[in-house]
């Protein structure tokens, strides 16, 4: 997730994606920062999700994508609930490298509490989180691979935020995001509300685009039907990070 605190003052240049070294992604020191225990904002995000997955029976959906996954475990379990198979989509090598170890391994414990809690609110979901997590297939690579129309549910966690702080090309990751479901699917998605640029630990600056409710609806009113964004508070159990909070989104693909 991206509750990370924010950066040093604007240089004057806007960075883009392809500025920073996502090869290089700090994933000890993130995970540590994030998801070495389940905060308040964690709970809020798996509530909205698995409220979404259970619009949907065990093995509905054929396949669902989770965009640019990262380390983070829990987006992947909760898709497990709905569906036959879940592309994890990333490009860092580094998260790669962790997320291929965890699904051939096990999962670290400090997982452990956040499958509880989305197997309590998603029935569908198995006793164990190996067993959800072997519906999941690593796959290298970004937004420009997505092919339209491929998934049933696409599913985004502080991603497109957290990459550019370029508005157009945050714009674009958000497009390219909508069209990987056919018409009709559905689309799930979580940003932290008007987070500047930041680090992690004591590592290099990372890019982001602050956005808020009335930008989400800008880019994503055009592009979507029934869309519907709430918030969550900020979590005050975090260090401060920037941010004003979490904007959790669902809407579908306009059907053909």
């Amino acid at each position: 997730m991206g509750r990370i605190p924010p950066g040093p003052p604007e240089t004057g240049r806007v960075r883009r994606n392809r500025d920073a070294d996502w090869n290089d992604w700090p994933v000890a020191d993130y995970l540590a920062e994030n998801y070495r225990r389940l905060h308040p904002c964690d709970i809020g995000v798996i509530h909205h999700h698995a409220a979404v997955y259970r619009r949907f029976a065990p093995g509905a959906l054929s396949r669902t994508v989770e965009l640019g996954a990262g380390p983070n475990l829990y987006p992947l379990m909760l898709a497990a609930a709905a569906s036959r198979g879940v592309d994890a989509l990333e490009p860092s090598a580094a998260s790669v490298r962790y997320l291929c170890g965890q699904l051939a391994h096990g999962v670290d414990d400090s997982w452990r509490p956040f499958y509880a809690l989305c197997r309590s609110l998603a029935p569908g979901l198995p006793a164990d989180s190996a067993e959800a997590l072997r519906r999941v297939r690593v796959v290298r690579g970004t937004a420009d691979d997505l092919v339209p129309g491929t998934y049933d549910l696409a599913s985004m966690n502080f991603v497109a935020e957290s990459v550019t702080e370029d508005f157009g090309e945050f714009t674009a990751l958000c497009d390219a995001f909508v069209h990987a479901v056919r018409p009709g699917g559905t689309l799930l998605a979580a940003f932290m509300e008007r987070m500047p640029s930041y680090r992690i630990g004591t590592g290099p600056v990372w890019p982001a685009c602050p956005v808020d409710e009335a930008a989400l609806r800008a880019v994503f009113t055009p592009r979507t039907t029934g869309l519907r964004i709430v918030g969550l508070a900020k979590d005050r159990t975090l260090p401060e990070y920037g941010d004003t909070g979490v904007l959790l989104l669902t809407a579908e693909r306009p059907a053909a």
